[in-house]
Order: structure tokens, then C-alpha cells, then sequence
């Protein structure tokens, strides 16, 4: 990686769309400037991949990119601000949380009306789902709360 990686490389490396790469460079989400060949490409180092690996995890987990913008502007600062950085991923990581705790009640009450439809088809009363017999999502929701 002596004369840096290629923005399709890149691309390669991360998943993410050259499209997307230069997106990122232009919202000031890398921590500094991509270097360029002499005829003017981005090359990339190491440190650019791993950032943009890091970056995909944030997306994927919800940061907005105001958020990573401000992150890649402490670390990008250099030392000094790592208590407001910690603020940062400590403030994301509970957003997170919440949605993960939000993810598994939802998960409770949809495992608990697939047992149900597999009670009832196995029985052969699967038509009476709905009809006002059988327990409503938030019956269900009640029942899995306190299993």
C-alpha cells in the first residue's frame, strides 16, 4: 500500500459506493484530507480504510452523520477532546440500546403470534386467527412480559 489504495479498492475494502466515498469526503466525515496522485486520484492509506469501516458501523447502527461529522472533527483535532468524544459514543451507544431493547419486544411479540398460528394450524382452527377468538397483539404482548 506504499502508493495508497485506489477509490475502487476502497470501495471494494468497505463496501461502500465510490458514489459514497467521495460523499463522505465532501460532508467531512474522513479525518482529514484524502491524498491525491500526482495526476490527481485519491489514494487512500490504511488509516482511511479502517476509519471507513468504523464509519459503515456508525451508519449502520444509526449515527447521523452530524454526529460522525463532529467525531472525525475531535479525533481529527488530536488529543485533548476524548472526554467529549466518549460523550459522543456514550450517548449513541444508549440511543442503540434503547432500539436493541425496542428490537427484542417486538421479536417476543411476533415469536409469540408465530406459536400461536402453529398452535392453531396444528389444531386445524387456524381460521378463527382474527375473529376476534384468538388473543390480539396486545394479549400477546401481556403474555410474553411476563414470561
Amino acid at each position: 500500500m506504499d502508493e495508497g489504495l485506489t477509490i475502487g479498492q476502497v470501495s471494494e475494502r468497505t463496501g461502500l459506493s465510490v458514489h459514497a466515498l467521495r460523499y463522505y469526503e465532501r460532508e467531512g466525515l474522513m479525518l482529514g484530507s484524502v491524498s491525491r496522485s500526482h495526476g490527481g486520484r485519491r489514494r487512500y492509506d490504511a488509516t482511511d480504510v479502517d476509519w471507513l469501516l468504523l464509519c459503515n458501523r456508525f451508519r449502520a447502527c444509526g449515527m447521523p452523520v452530524s454526529d460522525i461529522r463532529r467525531y472525525a472533527e475531535l479525533v481529527a483535532a488530536g488529543p485533548g477532546n476524548e472526554s467529549e468524544r466518549l460523550e459522543l459514543l456514550r450517548a449513541h451507544e444508549d440511543r442503540v440500546r434503547a432500539e436493541v431493547a425496542q428490537m427484542q419486544e417486538n421479536l417476543t411479540v411476533i415469536a409469540a403470534k408465530a406459536r400461536l398460528y402453529e398452535q392453531h394450524i396444528a389444531a386445524g382452527s387456524a381460521g378463527t386467527l382474527w375473529t376476534g377468538e384468538a388473543p390480539s397483539c396486545l394479549a400477546l404482548e401481556a403474555m410474553a412480559a411476563r414470561r
